[in-house]
C-alpha cells in the first residue's frame, strides 16, 4: 500500500474470482465504491481487515499487483427537479448527451420507511389499461409483478403504463435491456411528449451485468426524492428483475458461497424485499408505487425467483396469448391485485365490482364451454353465448392495446351483459340492473369496432 495526493492506493490483491477480488484495507465501509485497475468496483464484505469488491466488469487481466482505490461513500445520486426528461446509467451519470446532473447528493440503498410514516394505500392508480384497471385495480403504494414470458411484450406494456398512468413521475429502471428496447423507451417518451415526466436508469446487454445491481437502488432514491420532498405520485418501472436476479447469482456463485433453490443466492428473498418494499404511501402525501417485469423460464411460475417475488408482493400480472383473438391479453384468471379492495366501488363507479366479478365469472363459463367443444361434447345455447361473449370481452376489455377510462370500461361491460345474455343470466344486484341496463340497450357509440 502507497499514499498518494492524500489517496491511498493498494497494489496487493490476496484473491481473484471472476467477478471479485480480495485486497487488505483500512478504514473500509460496506458498500463503498472503489476502482480496480480504474474499473468500477463495490464492497460487498468487510471481514477484519479484509476487503471483498464486486468489480463490475469483471476481473479478467487483473493481477495480484493491481491497484485499488477506495471513494470513501457508497454509490450517490444527484436528485433535483432536473432529473426529470434525463436518461442516465447505472452510476446516475447521463447517457442522453445532456448536461451533468445538479443537485442534492444522496446515498443510495437508503432503509426503508418506517411503518409509522406509512398511510394505508386507498388512492386509485389508474393505467389506462382496461385488464388492469377493471379486474386487477392499482392503488398508490402498492408493489406489483408483472409475470411474462421472454417473447412477450412486456416493454411495450410498460410504456404504455408510463404513457398512460395517472402519476407525477415515472422512474424507469432497464436492466440488460437490447438497445432496441431503450431506443424504443426513448423515442416512444419522446412521440407521446411526456420525457417531462419520466427519469430513466439504463443498462443494457452491452453493459457488464453486475452493474444492473445498482439500477434499482437508483430508481428508488429518484422516486423518493419525488415522493416524500416534493409528495408527488411516483410509479417505479422495473424491467427485467429475472435479469437482477441473475446478477446476484453471478456475484454469490463466483464468491462461492452455497446456491438455494435454481442455483439463486440464499439471500435472494431480502435483496427482493429490499427493493420492492420501497413501495409506500406517505401519510404527509406523494407515494411510491413499484410495477416490475419478471420474465418466467418456459412459464415455470415455482422458479426461485417468481417464488420469492410472489411472497414479497401485493398480487400479480399474467400476460397471455390468446390465441382466439390473436393478441395479448391480461391474463383474467391469474392475475390479482390484493389491495383493489381498497379503491373499487368506493373510488371508482358503484357498479365496479358486480360488473367486474360478472364479466370473470362469464368468461370462466365460455372457457368451460370451450373445453367441451374440444373434447367433442354438444353445446347448448348457453355455451355459445359464453363463447361469443368471451372473444368480444378478449378483444374490447382483456388486450393489453384497449386504453380507455374505467368508467367507459364499465360502459362496455354493460353493453356486452345486454348483447349477448338476459338479465337474470349475468348475477348483478337487481338495482344496478335498473339502472344501468337501459341506459346501455340505447348507446349505439358502445357497438364494436372489431
Amino acid at each position: 500500500m502507497r499514499t498518494k495526493a492524500f489517496q491511498r492506493i493498494y497494489t496487493k490483491l490476496t484473491k481473484i474470482t471472476k467477478a471479485t477480488c480480495d485486497v487488505v484495507a483500512q478504514g473500509v465501509r460496506y458498500g463503498e465504491l472503489g476502482w480496480v485497475n480504474g474499473q468500477p468496483a463495490q464492497v460487498i464484505s468487510v471481514v477484519d481487515e479484509v476487503v471483498t469488491l464486486q468489480v463490475f466488469s469483471g476481473t479478467e487481466g487483473l493481477s495480484s499487483e493491481s491497484e485499488v482505490v477506495f471513494s470513501r461513500t457508497p454509490p450517490t445520486l444527484k436528485v433535483g427537479d432536473l432529473l426529470a426528461g434525463r436518461f442516465l446509467n447505472a452510476y446516475g451519470d447521463p447517457i442522453d448527451g445532456g448536461p451533468a446532473l445538479v443537485g442534492e447528493e444522496r446515498l443510495i440503498n437508503g432503509d426503508t420507511v418506517n411503518p409509522v410514516k406509512r398511510a394505508k394505500p386507498s388512492t386509485l392508480l389508474a393505467t389506462g389499461i382496461a385488464g388492469i384497471d377493471l379486474n386487477n385495480t392499482l392503488v398508490t403504494g402498492q408493489k406489483i409483478p408483472f409475470f411474462a414470458d421472454s417473447d412477450q411484450p412486456y416493454n411495450q406494456v410498460l410504456a404504455e403504463v408510463a404513457m398512460r398512468a395517472e402519476a407525477d413521475k415515472i422512474i424507469l429502471g432497464g436492466m440488460g435491456l437490447s438497445n432496441d428496447d431503450y431506443l424504443f423507451f426513448k423515442n416512444t417518451f419522446a412521440r407521446a411528449g411526456v420525457l417531462d415526466k419520466i427519469v430513466s436508469f439504463i443498462n443494457t446487454a452491452e453493459n457488464p451485468p453486475l452493474e444492473r445491481l445498482l439500477i434499482p437502488d437508483m430508481a428508488c432514491t429518484a422516486a423518493e426524492y419525488f415522493a416524500h420532498d416534493q409528495q408527488q405520485n411516483v410509479l417505479v418501472l422495473l424491467t427485467d428483475m429475472t435479469l437482477y436476479a441473475d446478477a446476484l447469482a453471478i456475484v454469490a456463485n463466483k464468491m462461492d458461497q452455497i446456491p438455494s433453490k435454481d442455483a439463486m443466492p440464499g439471500s435472494l428473498y431480502s435483496d427482493l424485499a429490499s427493493i420492492y418494499e420501497k413501495s409506500v404511501q406517505f401519510g404527509h402525501g406523494g407515494s411510491i408505487t413499484i410495477i416490475a417485469v419478471t420474465t418466467l423460464n418456459e412459464g415455470d411460475i415455482t422458479h426461485a425467483i417468481p417464488d420469492n417475488t410472489g411472497y414479497i408482493t401485493e398480487g400479480q400480472l399474467f400476460l397471455k396469448h390468446d390465441t382466439d383473438i390473436g393478441k395479448v391479453i391480461i391474463d383474467p384468471f391469474r392475475s390479482l391485485s390484493r389491495l383493489k379492495q381498497n379503491v373499487i366501488g368506493k373510488k371508482t363507479r358503484e357498479d365496479h365490482p358486480q360488473v367486474m366479478n360478472a364479466l370473470i365469472r362469464l368468461y370462466a363459463d365460455a372457457m368451460g364451454a370451450k373445453t367441451k367443444r374440444e373434447n367433442g361434447f354438444d353445446l347448448n345455447e348457453y355455451d355459445e353465448k359464453c363463447l361469443a361473449f368471451a372473444k368480444e370481452y378478449a378483444m374490447r376489455l382483456l388486450a393489453i392495446d384497449i386504453n380507455i377510462p374505467i368508467d367507459e370500461m364499465l360502459d362496455t361491460g354493460w353493453y356486452l351483459f345486454a348483447k349477448y345474455f338476459q338479465k337474470y343470466e349475468i348475477g348483478v344486484k337487481e338495482q344496478l340492473i335498473e339502472k344501468y341496463w337501459k341506459v346501455q340497450e340505447t348507446e349505439s357509440e358502445l357497438a364494436p369496432q372489431l
